[in-house]
């Protein structure tokens, strides 16, 4: 492949890889045989401020680049422009007899932050909907009536039978407990149970209230 033919090849990606992904999208061609580096052709070049026949950077610094960077792919590497741009920047090279041409593809995300920080604050919330519901007093009642119905029993809750359980929720129900918020998932993890099992005692019973 001659020059040209590197050239026109490389121009065609920059533009259609900046038609495909929009205007914050920056593509050039850079001819790396040339210690500054030139642009040879630039598309949404808005993006860095820069034309062609520029020899600036993306990051406005204009050092001449290393050896090894002149001839070394360099893939989504982090960049910020002169104005605070945030960049996503790759260099692809094309080297051949007699060049050495680079694609840039330099992708401002810029208002993808600003989007970020204001789907965060959409989500985020001062509290969770349980603690919201379950009030301090209801907590105490119902862990102090819990404490007592167990005491009627006179033994402790691991040594339960399904009776022993059954009959403490009967117990909860007659002082009217599961009117208390978030009652049924308080007494399963006491009873260690699960929260359907309690509601089933609550039906054998004939409450059936939550």
């Amino acid at each position: 492949m001659t020059r040209d033919q590197a050239l026109e090849f490389l121009d065609r990606a920059a533009r259609g890889i900046a038609e495909m992904f929009g205007s914050t999208c920056e593509t050039l061609v850079h001819d790396m045989g040339l210690p500054n580096h030139p642009i040879l052709s630039i598309y949404n070049g808005h993006v860095s401020g820069r034309e062609v026949g520029s020899t600036m950077d993306i990051m406005g610094i204009g050092l001449e680049l290393g050896e090894e960077a002149t001839v070394t792919d360099q893939v989504n590497l982090a960049a910020t422009t002169p104005d605070g741009r945030q960049i996503k920047s790759s260099t692809l090279h094309m080297i051949g007899e007699d060049y050495n041409l680079a694609l840039g593809i330099n992708f401002d995300y810029t208002s993808l932050v600003f989007a970020n920080r204001i789907l965060s604050d959409l989500m985020s919330a001062r509290s969770d909907l349980q603690s919201a519901l379950w009030r301090p007093e209801d907590s105490r009642q119902l862990a102090c009536l819990f404490d007592q119905c167990v005491a009627a029993l006179g033994k402790p809750v691991d040594a339960f039978t399904k009776k022993d359980r059954l009959r403490v929720v009967t117990l909860l129900e007659d002082h009217n407990a599961f009117s208390c918020r978030r009652s049924v998932p308080y007494v399963a993890d006491r009873l260690g149970v699960s929260r359907y099992t309690v509601y089933k005692y609550l039906d054998e019973i004939g409450g059936g209230k939550s």
